[in-house]
């Protein structure tokens, strides 16, 4: 490069990046241009993520039908019912100085259920337990799992909550649907009906929507109300006046519904009936209760939930879906969870100095609740089914 002239290439490179000295050149600019091996983030034993300890769980593991369902204590395994009023035309006014009417009273029936216990267990072993606290693990895998498995536990019973009615409870806590069975028929598809006769239009098989000692087909007093097509196969669309109507029946009956437990679908669909009609859905302030002990309305305490006619409603992932969720009707005055053993949590292994219990050298816990659900009065309940 002559006169600060570049001529050649060699000249460009060796004035841009200082190739060679201020006065003759020791090597060529093309001596730059080999090639090169960075060390990359994705370069094989340079680099490892660091997850760390916080879990975030991805997943709705809400469980409100559970959580709104008063709980009472299992002091007794049944209970007595009145079925029939005494006879009408026996007995009433009378002639003066007449006899006296013959005698009359009301029907007696008993009812029995047994407990269901529900168990969720899990383990670990001891070197997973060490490892996970010494490096890039979860840190104390006991406290993880034991956090997450009580949520499973409890999601679990909401699930056995809602199931559908044709799944008969078995080993399972009953569940709501079951519960609010009623206008029970053998055949047929009769509006505002439901037929057991295991046929493609029925609910389900015969004798699937018996529920603790009762024989529902030859019981009508156990049947709770409903609003339904007719046939488990058809739907129809929503109205305020299937709302209305499951009212009209409860209150008849002598109930008087305290919650209405849906889907969140079916909820976002009354919003909209209620909107396009310029009427505001109402909200009101519920306070949480567990076991029996309600907590304080305020700020940290209760929260706000929409209503109907005053009646909170509670939204459940679980609730059955026809093509939209189902309702229920719950007067609560009636229908509980009667708890025989509350919720436990049993834990035994090496860390808790026990590893023979479990026969190895590990960890195991194990959530259990014994209980069922019980009603008291079918007609405070109801359903309304078959929507979209």
């Amino acid at each position: 490069m002559a006169r600060n002239y570049m001529r050649t290439v060699n000249d460009m490179e060796r004035y841009y990046y200082g190739a060679g000295q201020s006065m003759g050149y020791s090597y060529t600019g093309s001596e730059l241009l080999k090639a090169d091996a960075p060390l990359l983030s994705t370069t094989a034993g340079t680099y490892q993520a660091i997850y760390g300890r916080k879990v975030w769980s991805q997943l709705n593991q809400e469980f409100n039908a559970f959580s709104i369902l008063p709980k009472k204590p299992w002091d007794r395994s049944g209970w007595r019912v009145v079925t029939a009023k005494p006879s009408s035309s026996v007995g009433g006014g009378i002639a003066e100085n007449g006899t006296l009417p013959e005698t009359t009273k009301p029907t007696f029936q008993h009812v029995a259920a047994k407990p269901k216990t529900v168990a969720h267990s899990f383990d670990m072993s001891e070197t997973a337990i060490f490892l996970n606290d010494k490096d890039d693990g979860l840190g104390d895998i006991r406290s993880v799992l034991k956090e997450e498995m009580g949520k499973h536990h409890a999601e679990t019973i909401n699930t056995m909550l809602l199931q559908d009615v044709a799944t008969a409870a078995g080993n399972d806590i009953e569940s709501l649907d079951r519960v609010t069975v009623g206008s029970i028929e053998g055949s047929g598809t009769t509006a505002n009906t439901m037929n057991f006769s295991g046929d493609g239009t029925a609910y389900g098989a015969a004798g699937v929507e018996d529920i603790y000692s009762i024989d529902r087909n030859a019981n009508a007093w156990s049947e709770a109300e409903v609003n339904t097509s007719g046939s488990d196969s058809s739907t129809r669309t929503l109205s305020l006046d299937h709302i209305d109507d499951l009212f009209q029946k409860i209150w008849v009956r002598g109930g008087n519904p305290k919650v209405i437990l849906t889907h969140y679908d079916t909820l976002m669909r009354i919003q909209q009936l209620l909107q396009s009609q310029q009427r505001f859905m109402e909200e009101k302030r519920v306070v949480p209760t567990y076991n029996g002990v309600k907590g304080v309305p305020g700020v940290e305490a209760g929260f706000i939930v929409a209503t109907y006619n005053g009646v909170p409603i509670i939204p459940s992932k679980d609730v059955t879906q026809d093509a939209i969720g189902r309702m229920y009707m719950l007067d609560t005055d009636y229908l509980y969870y009667s708890t025989a053993k509350p919720t436990q949590y049993f834990e035994s292994g090496i860390e808790t100095g026990d590893p023979f219990a479990i026969n190895r050298l590990g960890q195991e816990g194990l959530y259990r609740t014994m209980g069922e659900v019980w009603t008291t009065f079918f007609g405070g309940q109801g359903s309304i089914r078959d929507l979209a």
